[in-house]
């Protein structure tokens, strides 16, 4: 078979994909750690953030916290799965800010939703005082989202510039 008819794959969706799979395994170790240690009600005061043990049943900022885990479990990988296709699809045309975004996005949904399986909710541990307690994968998300909407803009500045 000739090379020409071997299809590679498209790098960016392999950074994508690898990416993606390490931030939800590094959210996931984290989650297991502060179980691990803070399951007995323990608070470690870092002055601006605490760490302190909460769990989410809910979806962002606890709402739909009264339904069952296994309605919004369901509703969250429906959720997931659509992001991840639509993703996918779009990484080859993804810049690398916009590529790393996607990633990052990604990566923490997958961290949340694994960690929702179990029925329990989300292991949230970030605790600021000001703000509903969150965790890395919060972080990821969040900071996904400001990354491709950056990549995003960077990208049509740079067409405008060349058209």
């Amino acid at each position: 078979m000739s090379t020409a008819t071997v299809r590679r794959p498209r790098t960016g969706r392999a950074v994508l994909g690898l990416g993606a799979v390490a931030l939800a395994a590094v959210d996931l170790l984290v989650k297991t750690l502060i179980l691990g240690t803070m399951a007995d009600g323990r608070i470690l005061d870092f002055g601006l953030i605490n760490l302190r043990l909460a769990y989410n049943t809910g979806v962002a900022f606890s709402l739909g916290a009264s339904l069952s885990p296994w309605l919004v479990a369901a509703a969250t990988a429906v959720i997931v799965t659509a992001l991840a296709v639509f993703l996918y699809r779009a990484a080859p045309r993804f810049g690398r800010i916009s590529r790393a975004g996607a990633g990052f996005l990604l990566g923490g949904a997958l961290g949340n939703l694994v960690d929702r399986m179990d029925g329990a909710g989300v292991v949230d541990y970030l605790h600021t005082g000001w703000f509903p307690t969150f965790n890395f994968a919060d972080v990821f998300v969040v900071g996904g989202v400001g990354l491709l909407v950056l990549g995003s803009m960077r990208a049509s500045s740079l067409a405008q510039e060349g058209a």
